[in-house]
């Protein structure tokens, strides 16, 4: 693998750092920079370019595929965009399969697959954030912590020490992905959230998507408490009827 550099234009000093480096085409989730992410791969194809990417800088692109239930995805079935990520442990596992625990490091676009045997090679490039409303920024910082916490409130797998180093995050593209990476929104949602390089955007969006979600949880707990409370009411009245049924027995009705 390797990588180069080129001008953007002519006579400019701003140049594209081009990375040359293996694909892996992922099924129901998207990798956020900031990321950690353990992941579990079986298709041999994937499998080869996780360790082709182990055998050089350990890079790997990594993007969704289109239709999570393709096993033998082409260029056409994957997104272009996705997440240049850093392989930090490969472990291959008595069946078979590999077991890798990847970073995400920066949001990036395929520009070209480039033809190899047994696995997908392409050139990317990364994705630089931009600011339209650089006045929303602070205001987007704070409402995107705060509706974090709201989250961790109705969901309680989100632990404090992970509400806690949110809350500790000042800068707005990492506080957002970080963010981001730890509500399993359906990968349409995820990928909208990872192709969009206007962070002041991309921090309202993802506020929208926490507000929906957590509404979502809410009525899925009233459902819960009111189906629970149906089905103690019937039990209640089961087991009632059971005794006014012994004591009619006993006395011989």
């Amino acid at each position: 693998m390797f990588l180069r550099k080129r001008n953007k234009s002519k006579g400019t000093k701003d140049k594209i750092m081009i990375k040359t480096i293996p694909l892996l085409p992922l099924r129901d989730i998207v990798v956020f920079p900031h990321n950690l992410a353990p992941l579990f791969v079986g298709r041999q194809q994937s499998i080869s370019a996780m360790e082709q990417a182990m055998a050089n800088n350990k890079l790997i692109f990594l993007t969704a595929q289109k239709d999570a239930l393709c096993e033998d995805p082409k260029e056409s079935d994957l997104y272009s965009k996705g997440t240049i990520s850093k392989i930090l442990q490969l472990l291959r596992l008595p069946d078979g399969t590999v077991k890798a625990l990847i970073e995400g490091i920066s949001r990036g676009e395929i520009k070209k697959y480039i033809p190899q045997e047994g696995y997908f090679l392409v050139e990317s490039i990364e994705i630089e954030d931009k600011i339209e409303n650089p006045h929303l920024i602070n205001a987007l910082i704070r409402n995107i912590k705060k509706i974090f916490e709201d989250y961790a409130k109705v969901n309680k797998k989100i632990t404090r020490e992970t509400v806690a180093t949110v809350i500790n995050i000042e800068e707005p593209a990492r506080l957002a992905d970080l963010v981001a990476g730890h509500i399993p929104f359906k990968v349409n949602k995820q990928q909208l959230l990872i192709q969009d390089n206007i962070l002041d955007k991309r921090m309202e969006n993802l506020l929208n998507l926490i507000r929906a979600e957590i509404e979502i949880i809410k009525i899925d707990q009233r459902i819960k408490g009111r189906v629970k409370k149906q089905i103690e009411k019937t039990q209640r009245d089961y087991f009632l009827n059971e005794q006014i049924r012994a004591i009619h027995k006993e006395m011989g009705e």
